[in-house]
């Protein structure tokens, strides 16, 4: 599936635009993790990762709108973190929930491989509108529809435009030209880069990931991340040569945080730049909305064909949904524009719907970055997306080891292609 993240002209035939914010989140509810309450109450168990306060209230009225309709699907709201770790035993249990926020890609697929995932072809009948990068990244090895994407968005350099016209700086093209703009932050006294891996390590992995994809190429990266290439090759060793030139940058206090403070040390300009998703702005205060701005990842090597990170986020279902036909007429429900665009009209400003025919908000923010993903040669989603959630965390141990210990880069490399070789050989 790493293979399937098509060039921007055919992953954009169609839709026109790209999207922000994570996946249709959720809303609390009394519903033990990981149960299949469904089983007694004639309900389906939606089990959800996002839960932001925005996000939330969203999908809860989304939900409410479905269920209106005679439909009946109960929410429960698992942290980020603790459901990406029990998601496989939440699909391997005997009575497992029926439906999953989560990511399309290779992430789906590792599942599917493992029958985990129920077959939603007949899902994708009716989605007609949708296009074919689109079908490819949400069909498994196998041939079968496992998942239907309900938005996407971005990644880039977030800032805010006050503080860098205080600074004196203006967002860099070139890497020489981001070296600058972080020697004259610090000069402020201000850490120029902002990060967040105190208990979400995962952040770390946009860092490897944009400068594996400037330095390497994304045919690469995603051969990489499909166990085709070594974490130990001399190709990867020079990503991290070129990391350890910006990590006397870096907010030293970010390793103890996590992301969602980090935004926050951002906003309040205590830190200069921020290399994360569009979800960002979702922690950003009405009236420094539109001071919330971003640039592309610096171009390192111009011969590089430039790629972009675009992740697409919707539901997969578990094999052993209980009821399989009210699972699919879920999916098939929020697959349309309606559905799509009751969750943009109440989430973040920076969602964008899946479904073309879907209407976003016509933002500066949101054209920006659609048009910064229209212009790229080439898409990667992000590190566990175009792998494996079980690949994820030997990405976490080596590059948080990096960036506490870079001068011993020769060993952790050798040892992630250690812990690498072990998942893929499980």
């Amino acid at each position: 599936m790493t293979g399937l993240a098509a060039d921007r002209r055919t992953f954009l035939k169609g839709l026109g635009v790209l999207g922000a914010a994570a996946l249709v989140p959720g809303c609390a509810t009394s519903t033990p993790s990981g149960s299949g309450a469904s089983a007694a109450t004639g309900e389906l168990a939606l089990q959800s990762s996002l839960s932001s306060e925005q996000t939330k209230a969203a999908l809860a009225k989304m939900i409410d709108a479905y269920n209106k309709t005679g439909g009946k699907v109960k929410v429960n709201t698992v942290a980020v973190e603790i459901y990406r770790t029990q998601l496989p035993t939440y699909l391997a249990s005997a009575n497992p929930p029926d439906v999953y926020t989560w990511y399309a890609g290779s992430v789906a697929n590792s599942y599917a491989k493992k029958d985990l995932l129920l077959d939603v072809s007949s899902v994708w009948d009716t989605m007609k509108n949708y296009p074919q990068a689109m079908q490819n990244l949400s069909t498994s090895d196998s041939g079968q529809k496992i998942f239907v994407p309900t938005n996407y968005y971005w990644w880039g350099v977030y800032y805010r435009k006050s503080n860098f016209a205080k600074w004196g700086v203006k967002p860099p093209t070139t890497w020489a030209e981001f070296l600058q703009v972080c020697e004259t932050i610090q000069s402020k006294g201000i850490p120029p880069i902002g990060i967040g891996t105190g208990g979400t390590p995962w952040v770390a992995s946009a860092w490897f990931d944009y400068l594996n994809i400037r330095i390497n190429g994304a045919p690469f990266h995603r051969r990489l991340l499909a166990g085709e290439e070594r974490f130990d090759d001399p190709k990867v060793k020079a990503v991290f040569s070129k990391w350890q030139e910006v990590l006397p940058y870096f907010d030293p206090k970010g390793k103890s945080i996590p992301f969602q403070e980090a935004t926050s040390v951002l906003l309040a300009g205590r830190s200069g730049m921020f290399l994360i998703g569009a979800f960002v702005a979702d922690s950003a205060p009405k009236d420094a909305a539109d001071d919330i701005d971003f640039f592309q990842f610096p171009i390192i090597d111009p011969e590089v064909p430039v790629a972009e990170e675009a992740p697409i986020d919707g539901y997969f279902a578990s094999k052993r949904a209980k009821d399989p036909e009210a699972v699919k007429k879920f999916l098939t429900w929020v697959a349309t524009a309606e559905a799509q665009e009751l969750y943009v009209r109440n989430s973040t400003g920076t969602v964008i719907p899946a479904n073309p025919d879907g209407k976003s908000a016509d933002t500066p923010l949101v054209r920006k970055g659609k048009a910064m993903v229209e212009s790229a040669k080439e898409l990667t989603q992000f590190f566990n997306r175009d792998s494996s959630d079980a690949l994820q965390p030997t990405a976490d141990a080596a590059l948080i080891k990096f960036m506490d210990k870079p001068d011993q880069v020769d060993q952790i490399l050798k040892d992630w292609q250690a812990a690498a070789g072990k998942v893929f050989k499980a």
